[in-house]
């Protein structure tokens, strides 16, 4: 459904739903609810993190609260939730997207979204927050495990030089090209490093 496909990372978006910015205080503790039923801890303190660097990004954008915010987030509920039928939900904002299917007692959160710009604040009202630390450790240490020449095949480009998405929102079943360093390239401590990196990120989901 073209409702499942509506997301995006930026704010310049008409988004659907209903966003924080318009719901009470008891409608904000509800919203959240959903995400804390859905999302482990690490996963809920992750998204509510992330909607708090936005506000330190308006901070830092000359106090721009109309592009960058906390509240600038929206809730869309489809379908009816039912203990029998097929529905989901998807919050939409800034650097945080979570598609969430729920078919009795199956769950797939797909697509997912999370970052931040930036990761840490050093100033403002949430001076201190911080994400994906853990996760950015551990895969600079998992990438000095590579000899030379392994990491000249995974570095696929040193430069940031325009976009690069492959697959975003009404980018469905984007063939993405193949490119890096496999697994099967790798030794076998490398490789349970490689998992464990996975493992990280999974989990804190």
């Amino acid at each position: 459904d073209n409702e499942w496909r509506k997301w995006m990372n930026v704010h310049r978006y008409v988004r659907q739903g209903v966003s924080f910015e318009e719901m009470n205080e008891a409608q904000r503790a509800a919203a959240f609810g959903l995400l804390r039923a859905s999302l482990s801890a690490k996963g809920l303190k992750l998204a509510q993190d992330t909607m708090k660097l936005n506000h330190s990004l308006g901070e830092f954008n000359n106090n721009n609260f109309t592009e960058y915010g906390e509240w600038l987030y929206h809730i869309t509920v489809m379908g009816e939730p039912s203990a029998d039928q097929p529905w989901g939900w998807q919050i939409d904002g800034n650097h945080l997207i979570v598609n969430y299917f729920v078919l009795r007692d199956q769950v797939v959160m797909a697509p997912a979204f999370f970052g931040s710009e930036p990761v840490v604040a050093h100033a403002g009202k949430y001076k201190g927050v911080a994400i994906l630390q853990e996760e950015q450790a551990q895969a600079l240490a998992f990438f000095r495990t590579l000899d030379g020449a392994q990491q000249k095949k995974a570095v696929l480009d040193a430069n940031k030089t325009g976009n690069n998405n492959y697959a975003e929102g009404f980018k469905d079943n984007a063939v993405v090209p193949t490119g890096g360093l496999r697994a099967s390239e790798l030794k076998p401590a490398q490789r349970e490093g490689l998992l464990q990196l996975a493992g990280l990120f999974i989990g804190n989901l």
